[in-house]
């Protein structure tokens, strides 16, 4: 069986809850390649643009998402998409205002809300990487295989079991553990 822990949880009680069980560490800080691969802050290169984009592309989930973010003085950020650092992601109310939403592709008038962003541009952008990614897939296959013969559990830092919680992020962890279990949200 998959389960999903927050990352800032006390090892020894993760480990108390889940005995014998595999903890792996999907985040950008990882210490394992297989971890930081898995986290949607890793620049794959050649993801697709949700909505309107004719054709563009990105180096990661994350960049995407932070990308088509509008904000009260801010519109999308292109040059997102082109990000290979892992850093720099993050655009901030502080900097740009209140957000707005995110727009449905860099082209598109459309203005999504939260959770419809979440549901057209989040989840296909990482349900792409996660059949797509030759290394994902590797990985994926591997993870599927040993969840099988035991417990895994999988760290993330934002915690949202099922995904069911409509105002809280999305958790890649959560979304992988659905993906294994051949329940992706679309």
């Amino acid at each position: 069986m998959i389960w999903v822990e927050n990352k800032r949880k006390r090892l020894d009680l993760i480990q108390k809850a889940h005995p014998d069980a595999y903890i792996l560490d999907i985040t950008s800080s990882s210490p394992f390649r297989y971890g930081v691969v898995l986290s949607p802050f890793f620049p794959h290169g050649g993801i697709p643009v949700p909505g309107d984009s004719r054709g563009m592309t990105a180096m990661s989930v994350e960049s995407i998402w932070q990308g088509l973010k509008i904000f009260d003085n801010a519109d999308v950020d292109v040059a997102l998409f082109s990000n290979e650092s892992m850093k720099g992601l993050k655009r901030t109310v502080r900097k740009y205002g209140l957000p707005i939403g995110h727009r449905y592709g860099v082209f598109s008038e459309r203005i999504l809300n939260y959770q419809d962003a979440k549901r057209l541009i989040y989840l296909p952008s990482y349900k792409y990487v996660l059949e797509n990614i030759p290394e994902v897939v590797h990985i994926l296959a591997r993870i599927k295989e040993q969840a099988n013969k035991s417990d895994i559990v999988l760290l993330d830092y934002n915690i949202n079991p099922g995904n069911h919680h409509a105002e809280k992020p999305l958790s890649h962890a959560e979304l992988v553990k659905s993906y294994i279990e051949d329940r992706y949200p679309i």
